[in-house]
């Protein structure tokens, strides 16, 4: 994939991820802001703080959360970045679940 089809992809993942966690925050208790093409989900208890962004030079997604990095990249079969099975929307998901201490679906 080049650049532009990296960049395209990832800001449309973005830009979804970020109307499924703006949904869900209305629910919880955390904040998301999308800014400078990057993600934040913050959190005040526990505190923590979340990031998603893309990093065009490789292609992927980069995820922090948990004091864990997670680096996704495009699964043409499923037409979403994935790791490890998970799409972007399920990996956080089940990140902000934990951050949460419950089941959060995207």
């Amino acid at each position: 994939m080049d650049e532009q089809e990296f960049k395209t992809r990832a800001d449309q993942a973005l830009t979804d991820l970020y109307r499924r966690l703006s949904a869900t925050a209305e629910e919880h208790d955390f904040e998301v802001d999308f800014n400078a093409g990057a993600l934040a989900i913050e959190f005040e208890t526990p505190p923590a703080k979340f990031v998603v962004s893309p990093n065009s030079p490789v292609s992927q997604i980069w995820v922090s959360a948990h004091s864990k990095s997670f680096k996704l990249d495009w699964d043409p079969a499923r037409a979403a970045f994935a790791l490890g099975g998970q799409t972007l929307a399920e990996l956080m998901g089940d990140a902000v679940g934990q951050q949460l201490g419950e089941k959060v679906t995207l």
